[in-house]
C-alpha cells in the first residue's frame, strides 16, 4: 500500500520484504503469531496491559526453553545450544 510505504520512509523505516509473491521471510513469524495466538491469547483474558505483558514474558521464557517443537524434538533453545557443546 503506497500511504504505508510513505509512512515508513518518512520515519526512516527500511521496509523488510523480499520480491513479490516470496513470503518465505515472513512465514517463521506467522507461524509462531498463529501458535502464540491458539496456546496463549485466546485461552486466557487479561485485566490490564500490564498483566497481560507480564503473562506475554512467561509465555516466551516457556516457548523458548520448555515447549517442545514437534519437528526438533527439543526446545528451541535446546536446539541452539546443541551445536556449541559440540566436542572440537
Amino acid at each position: 500500500m503506497k500511504q504505508y510505504l510513505h509512512a515508513l520512509k518518512a520515519r526512516g523505516v527500511l521496509q523488510s520484504m523480499s520480491r513479490k509473491g516470496n513470503c518465505h521471510n515472513n512465514s517463521v513469524m506467522k507461524n509462531f503469531f498463529g501458535i502464540m495466538k491458539s496456546e496463549f491469547l485466546y485461552l486466557k483474558e487479561f485485566e490490564s496491559v500490564e498483566q497481560f505483558k507480564q503473562e506475554l514474558e512467561k509465555y516466551m521464557y516457556y516457548y523458548n526453553t520448555k515447549r517442545i517443537k514437534a519437528k526438533l524434538k527439543l526446545s528451541p533453545v535446546q536446539y541452539r545450544t546443541q551445536f556449541t557443546q559440540l566436542p572440537r
